[in-house]
């Protein structure tokens, strides 16, 4: 349920709690909402420069950038990320303008792969294999970016210290993310299989999810967000591009994406029944074009249960919290309160 302060002053002026009541409750739900992002057309500006200053800088580098060498990459790299760490905490610190120096900050961090190549280029040394130029970062799967990677989540994890934004943790995931796959080349050298890929990404993506998921119960304002966005990425990526010849193995993915839409519900995340129903389709997809291809009452019971789908579906939202009131007192009591709605 949603509502304002205007609702808030309704309440007060109808009688229904006090004024002092209604102060505190106001004051506690920004203390939450510090810093968080608010849809208004000064914040769009805010997140919209950012990011074409993070993506100028990393994804939309040309091949122009092959001839500064090492120096080059290091001073730029440093240069724009001291800025940014410069202005960003002068706005944060300074004006109280809490989002865009965020986003500064975040940008900041965004530099320290560039940094580390920088570094690495000058001395040659790329610990497995030397991935090639720097815009390759964000195109090709290699051993030799996994420092960048690390580097740029330890760089993200000092900036949360002292800026608690939580847009910092896009760098951290996002390499995280990117840390999946290139960490099968370091595990298997660059002949890796595209088998083994899958199972690093699977078993990657469900750490990153586990990790969100502590994160989510520790914290009020939304830090886990990205974690859980990549860690679907890297799971339900690995998870889906799984080879299986049984009818058996595909409907043990199907029930796995179900699982991840109950986990939405469970978690108040939506990036869970996203992938989930995704993985549904892709599952149904499978049984109309390779199962029922000649079988003309498939259809029809595809929409049958279609409508049963949406009949649950309004039953859901007439009785929704007496409905996940039920389903959470399923849960053993010492699960429940490690949930993130408990924190």
């Amino acid at each position: 349920m949603k509502f304002t302060q205007k609702d808030l002053d309704g309440a007060v002026r109808a009688g229904v709690i006090a004024r002092e009541t209604r102060d505190a409750l106001v004051a506690f739900l920004e203390d939450g909402r510090e810093g968080a992002p608010a849809f208004t057309m000064a914040n769009v500006l805010y997140y919209l420069g950012g990011l074409i200053v993070i993506g100028a800088m990393t994804i939309f580098v040309t091949d122009a950038w092959g001839r500064l060498g090492g120096w080059g990459h290091l001073l730029i790299g440093a240069g724009y990320g001291l800025g940014f760490l410069f202005m960003g905490n002068w706005l944060w610190k300074g004006r109280g303008q809490r989002v865009p120096g965020g986003i500064l900050v975040t940008a900041a961090v965004c530099m320290t792969p560039l940094v580390v190549y920088g570094m690495q280029e000058m001395s040659g040394w790329w610990a497995w294999d030397e991935p090639g130029m720097y815009e390759d970062f964000y195109r090709w799967i290699k051993g030799g970016w996994f420092f960048m990677e690390v580097g740029t989540v330890v760089a993200g994890l000092l900036a949360l210290r002292r800026f608690r934004f939580p847009f910092v943790t896009l760098p951290i995931a996002f390499c995280l993310w990117f840390m999946s796959m290139d960490l099968t080349a370091v595990l298997y050298g660059p002949d890796f299989s595209w088998d083994q890929r899958k199972i690093v990404s699977l078993c990657f993506g469900l750490a990153m999810l586990v990790t969100g998921y502590l994160v989510d119960r520790r914290t009020r304002q939304d830090f886990a967000f990205w974690v859980y966005l990549f860690g679907m990425l890297a799971f339900w990526g690995g998870l889906t591009s799984l080879d299986s010849d049984s009818e058996t193995g595909k409907f043990v993915y199907c029930c796995v994406n179900l699982l991840l839409m109950v986990v939405s519900v469970i978690l108040q995340r939506r990036v869970f029944i996203v992938f989930g129903a995704l993985g549904v389709s892709i599952y149904l997809g499978h049984l109309a074009a390779d199962v029922f291809d000649d079988t003309l009452s498939f259809s029809f019971a595809l929409s049958g249960l279609g409508l049963l789908v949406i009949l649950a579906g309004l039953q859901y939202h007439k009785h929704r919290e007496a409905i996940e009131e039920k389903a959470l007192r399923l849960l053993p009591a010492a699960i429940r309160r490690t949930l993130p709605r408990y924190r």
